[in-house]
């Protein structure tokens, strides 16, 4: 097929959130309504936003239509759940099957192996339970920076009217404020 030269105008839909809460809310019945998680964008941390653009910020609603500024991809929060359970699950068994394999390799009893694995098994447990909750803060205060300044920044890429007044909805039945349409750049496609 022959490009026309009359490509369709991508869009995006602004809004900003007043908690968590709501903005997961939102983001779960975009998904079910056929939005696509790589369609779906956050602001990114405030050092991040500020190495970017080379100031501090007040308020986020300074930074809804700027093209410059850092964006993250969604991550839902079961995601961030999962993150920390990996990290929990590997280093115990990462311990518990060094230990036991230390254990057997120096010709040691089964006994002894079980004991070894237990030990580092937990040891491991307890350094994958305090990187977990690292990762489960950062996440609560790049949240919290975003509520500091005003609300919470999300972006919904369209590709069609249709689309489009879709998500003006969903946003809008969600309790978004400041919700509106810009067009993308060529360089933002």
């Amino acid at each position: 097929m022959m490009n026309t030269g009359s490509a369709a105008k991508l869009t995006e839909v602004v809004a900003v959130f007043e908690d968590a809460e709501t903005l997961q809310d939102a983001i779960d019945e975009l998904q079910s309504s056929g939005f696509n998680r790589a369609e779906l964008s956050l602001l990114a941390g405030e050092s991040t936003v500020q190495k970017k653009l080379g100031h501090a910020y007040e308020k986020v609603e300074e930074l809804e239509d700027n093209a410059a500024v850092p964006r993250t991809a969604y991550v839902s929060l079961e995601s961030v759940g999962a993150a920390e359970g990996g990290l929990v699950g590997v280093l115990v068994y990462v311990g518990a099957t060094v230990a036991a394999g230390a254990v057997v390799a120096t010709g040691g009893p089964l006994a002894a192996a079980i004991v070894a694995a237990a030990v580092a098994g937990g040891a491991g447990g307890l350094i994958g339970s305090i990187l977990a909750k690292l990762v489960g803060d950062q996440h609560a205060h790049r949240i919290q920076e975003q509520l500091d300044h005003g609300g919470l920044l999300l972006w919904v890429r369209t590709r069609d009217m249709d689309r489009e007044k879709k998500a003006l909805d969903i946003l809008a039945k969600h309790s978004a404020h400041d919700i509106h349409v810009h067009a993308l750049s060529s360089h933002e496609d």
